[in-house]
């Protein structure tokens, strides 16, 4: 869910981001597909939010109070005041972005939905300090950072409006599973200056794609399906945006240490560990000694295809508490996927194939996982789940050691996550 940016007026590849997202909003959305769909994704699932920046801890009855930071045509927007309206969840959804296009189709596809708990509010994320608009449980930056003149900045603008125990959802580029991006947008540069109208350089970008030769390396990587098809909004995002960087792991991490953020989760957890991406006993060893983020590190370099890092945060220092997955009364939920139908895709030989953007990955799972996971209903309590089994031959002790293994795997997929209290 890519939105739009803002930055520092004046500038001349401000001035051309700031035309690019009024002549072509991203991503490109009809508000009537709302009667058919919505649209899921990451950050800013309710769910998640939940769990990986709250712990599961934060009760559902506590209004939640987000603010969309480049909010763009609203997808994060959307689905998260959509999954706040559907639990009665109370709070509100504040969305931000400059263009008046882009807001025009996200407040469209609200009215759509019906949404009572979404405003929105034209500003530029630089200044927001001048909206008065106070602080906030989450902040949504999606698709933002990577775009803006002054990524520390802003970053730490809107650390100054996160709550004490709120936190962040991020995405930002990443550079390896971006390459032939950049080599394109050079080559636009010097066909289709910044100079030229949006519309006279999307042409000359679609005249390059259409003869584009075989060896181009965009042309080797599948990460672009949804920009490539996503009509001419899509084609401008990847290859004509006037201010478009990417940060590697170490990179994020830096950003984050900065803003005096840490951070919670990187989404999703088991990507990061290159343990999953190499088998080898030995180099399994020496993936185990190094620190977290070195292991991160290494598992982008090892997978070479990551385009994106989805992240949460927190405040740094801040007492982060988390719900016990083995306390008796902790409630395991499915993320989105129902657990019968994710059974369904276990293999004979005990492994989920997951898909980690292009790379699928079988990842091992107890053999009893695949009796387990219907049982999960967002409503059963971990002793209701022992309770369950226990006729089935599954003993106190035995279920315990399943379940913890099950949860770490699972969780670690963003599939099963424990639901926050009443």
């Amino acid at each position: 869910m890519e939105t739009t940016g803002s930055g520092v007026g004046g500038d001349a590849r401000d001035g051309g981001l700031a035309a690019q997202y009024e002549a072509y909003p991203y991503p490109e959305r009809d508000p009537r597909e709302e009667k058919k769909r919505l649209l899921i994704g990451s950050p800013s699932h309710l769910r998640e939010i939940d769990y990986w920046v709250f712990g599961a801890t934060r009760p559902r009855s506590r209004p939640l109070r987000a603010l969309v930071a480049g909010c763009g045509t609203g997808d994060g927007a959307i689905m998260l005041a959509t999954h706040m309206s559907r639990e009665g969840r109370p709070g509100e959804v504040v969305c931000v972005d400059r263009s008046e296009h882009a807001l025009r189709i996200a407040r469209e596809r609200a009215q759509m939905r019906g949404l009572e708990n979404i405003r929105f509010i034209t500003g530029d994320l630089t200044r927001l300090d001048t909206l008065d608009l106070g602080v906030f449980d989450y902040i949504d930056c999606c698709g933002v950072l990577h775009h803006l003149p002054d990524p520390d900045a802003a970053l730490s603008g809107l650390t100054a409006m996160l709550a004490p125990d709120g936190g962040m959802g991020l995405m930002v580029y990443a550079p390896y599973g971006r390459t032939g991006v950049y080599m394109l947008q050079d080559a636009l540069a010097r066909l289709a200056p910044l100079d030229d109208p949006p519309a006279r350089r999307l042409d000359v970008a679609r005249r390059v794609m259409r003869h584009l030769p075989a060896t181009a390396w965009l042309r080797q990587n599948a990460n672009f399906g949804d920009h490539l098809t996503g009509g001419d909004a899509g084609l401008y995002d990847l290859l004509l945006n006037p201010r478009d960087r990417a940060y590697d792991v170490t990179a994020l991490f830096g950003l984050l240490d900065r803003a005096g953020l840490s951070v919670a989760c990187l989404m999703e957890p088991l990507r990061y560990d290159p343990a999953l991406l190499l088998a080898d006993p030995r180099l399994r060893a020496r993936i185990r000694d190094l620190p977290e983020r070195q292991r991160a590190a290494v598992a982008e370099d090892v997978a070479g295809n990551m385009a994106t890092h989805v992240v949460y945060v927190t405040r740094a220092g801040a007492a982060v508490r988390r719900a016990d997955p083995m306390a008796p009364d902790s409630v395991p939920v499915m993320r989105e996927i129902p657990g019968a139908e994710l059974a369904k895709q276990i293999t004979p030989d005990d492994r989920l194939p997951f898909a980690f953007g292009t790379l699928v990955v079988p990842v091992a799972v107890p053999p009893q996982t695949r009796g387990f996971l219907p049982l999960i209903d967002g409503e059963r309590t971990v002793a209701d789940l022992a309770a369950i089994m226990e006729p089935r031959g599954i003993s106190a002790a035995r279920f315990a050691t399943i379940w913890r293994t099950m949860f770490t795997t699972l969780s670690g997929l963003n599939r099963v996550l424990l639901r926050a209290p009443r």
